[in-house]
């Protein structure tokens, strides 16, 4: 916990900028029977009956100090597809930097062997040597500023039923695009201090 809380702690620096990740999976849902439109005193109102259209993979990328995020759908969530996302992030996303401090929880995904995995050896290297990486802890998710992004979208943009993939990708860009014109950074106020004084309970007995 106090490794990522120190992470967050640094000053902003555009060579080694601290980025947070976190995926979520997502139902793609259709209408059994279309909605019937609101009207003056009355609500739109849906059918609760729904058809299943598949699953997907959301994935979301937060720079929090200078109000950056990427959001981006996939039908999977395999090595070779978090691979890709971090070629993009590093190749599109950060290409002069010197250096991507990365935030994201342990899942299986999330690891240098996935590199190995979907690319060849040189290129993978090259890739790891880019990454600064910092898991959250175990049942510690929410020191994750990805995973409270992920809510956000949630409550905005996700409210209603999607029943394709690249609808719901063209949504998630029109958020992402108006949520980094506004640039809204993320102020993280807990600290290590306040974690030592909140949650001395988790801290090992002498």
């Amino acid at each position: 916990m106090e490794d990522v809380l120190a992470i967050y702690a640094r000053p902003y620096d555009p060579a080694r900028p601290v980025v947070c990740m976190d995926e979520k999976p997502y139902q793609l849902l259709d209408h059994a029977r279309a909605p019937l439109p609101a009207r003056p005193g009355h609500d739109t109102c849906q059918d609760s009956e729904y058809i299943r259209c598949g699953t997907c993979s959301i994935f979301v990328w937060v720079e929090p100090l200078r109000g950056w995020r990427r959001v981006q759908a996939l039908s999977q969530r395999t090595r070779i597809d978090w691979a890709g996302q971090i070629k993009q992030l590093l190749s599109v996303d950060y290409p002069d930097a010197e250096a991507v401090v990365l935030v994201m929880d342990n899942l299986n995904t999330h690891t240098i062997a996935s590199l190995y995995e979907a690319f060849e050896p040189e290129e993978a290297f090259a890739l790891a040597q880019r990454l600064e990486i910092h898991h959250t802890p175990k049942h510690g998710s929410w020191l994750n500023i990805a995973e409270i992004e992920l809510s956000a979208l949630t409550r905005q943009c996700l409210d209603r039923r999607i029943n394709d993939l690249d609808i719901l990708n063209t949504e998630l860009t029109a958020w992402q695009n108006a949520t980094n014109t506004d640039q809204r950074q993320v102020n993280w106020q807990f600290t290590t201090h306040d974690a030592r004084t909140k949650l001395r309970h988790l801290y090992p007995k002498n």
